[in-house]
């Protein structure tokens, strides 16, 4: 099990979301599994949401029971499940009632690449974990999971892994709908040149 002073902390998810997406570059996810084998990746891409002004975030027509998550307190696990096939990852962050969360992109695989390629039946690394349905189908994360504290949770946790600080790019967000805005925000960021990030579009202008 991971040293509890190498998690993620609550003061990590309680600032503001584009810091949050920024920082969360760089560092571990990490899935245990029932039999005690770690599942983990280096975050190589991210996506903000914020508030109920963000057209392109769940919490834009107000709290709902699926996205009640987001208005709970920083480091919870917010996880949805879309087009009837794939879950998605986010971290909430902010304040308690104020809905905002990062999404989970893509990881960089590290730990227990034999059973994700299991659980992805039999991708290619490179295909493993870039893009968020296909890391939450190689980590076995899915809405049982949704909620859960990823700061004292023993399933799913962020690890402290960052060495340097790292050339991070950025973009708009991918496949989003509302108003030109929500379109346009630069709200992706992305670990430049690393091989598993889903896509490698640069910021407008």
């Amino acid at each position: 099990m991971v040293s509890e002073h190498m998690r993620l902390g609550r003061e990590f998810y309680q600032r503001d979301t584009l810091t949050v997406a920024k920082e969360l570059l760089g560092q571990r996810l990490v899935r245990m599994m029932d039999d005690g084998q770690r599942l983990a990746g280096i975050i190589v891409e991210t996506e903000a949401y914020i508030g109920e002004d963000d057209q392109a975030c769940h919490a834009s027509h107000g709290r709902t029971p699926r996205n009640t998550v987001m208005y709970g307190p920083a480091g919870l696990a917010y996880i949805y499940f879309i087009y009837g096939m794939y879950y998605c990852l986010n971290v909430v962050t902010e304040q308690e009632g104020f809905p905002a969360a990062v999404l989970i992109r893509a990881i960089e695989p590290t730990e227990g690449i034999a059973r994700m390629q299991a659980h992805r039946q039999g991708r290619p690394l490179h295909e493993l974990t870039n893009g968020p349905g296909k890391l939450c189908q190689a980590l076995a994360i899915d809405r049982s999971l949704n909620g859960c504290d990823l700061c004292t949770s023993p399933w799913l946790f962020i690890e402290l892994a960052r060495q340097d600080e790292p050339l991070i790019a950025a973009s708009r967000r991918v496949g989003v709908r509302g108003d030109t805005l929500a379109r346009e925000r630069p709200w992706r960021f992305f670990l430049l040149h690393n091989p598993f990030v889903s896509h490698q579009g640069r910021a407008p202008g």
